[in-house]
């Protein structure tokens, strides 16, 4: 009997306050994996982020579409404001991408991708290491810096450079 071929669909979630060169990376590393990948903004108004939504879906498109030219994989970007699985079955995705820095990501991811599968056994999560040179970036630490006058510009791509230092003089 002949195998269903079936569109690989992945969906990366986060913030993305502001999209590093972190992110990118693991963006460009998982389009290869998939033939779609959704990168999903989340609202996340906790955080209190610099960038308000729009702004930070934006930057995402701007700074992926190189990529997707790249690799030919199809990558969307939405904004999303509910449970992550539900997110990812509005997407049809059958895999959550996740990207992990240090050993203390993983227990929060671990844990994470446990709950998302008992919600739906039909998604499965895959982690992707942080490559070498990118292990220590964090949004949070790029925010931080860029306010008390340090220089971000190996950090994030070069639109969010400019746009995260307009954000910081303002």
């Amino acid at each position: 009997m002949p195998q269903k071929i079936t569109e690989r669909v992945g969906v990366y979630p986060g913030t993305f306050d502001p999209i590093t060169n972190g992110h990118t990376d693991i963006i460009a590393r998982g389009a290869r994996l998939v033939d779609k990948l959704v990168i999903g903004v989340a609202r996340n108004i906790g955080k209190a982020p610099m960038f308000d939504l729009e702004e930070r879906v934006e930057l995402v498109r701007a700074e992926t579409a190189a990529i997707s030219d790249r690799t030919g994989t199809t990558i969307e970007v939405r904004s999303f404001d509910t449970l992550l699985i539900s997110f990812a079955q509005s997407c049809g995705a059958n895999v959550i991408l996740r990207g992990l820095r240090a050993v203390s990501d993983f227990d929060y991811e671990f844990q994470m991708a446990g709950m998302n599968y008992r919600l739906n056994h039909d998604i499965d999560t895959v982690f992707l290491m942080a490559s070498e040179h990118h292990q220590f970036i964090s949004s949070r630490f790029v925010k931080e810096i860029a306010q008390l006058g340090g220089d971000v510009s190996s950090f994030v791509p070069s639109l969010t450079l400019e746009r995260t230092l307009a954000k910081v003089r303002a």
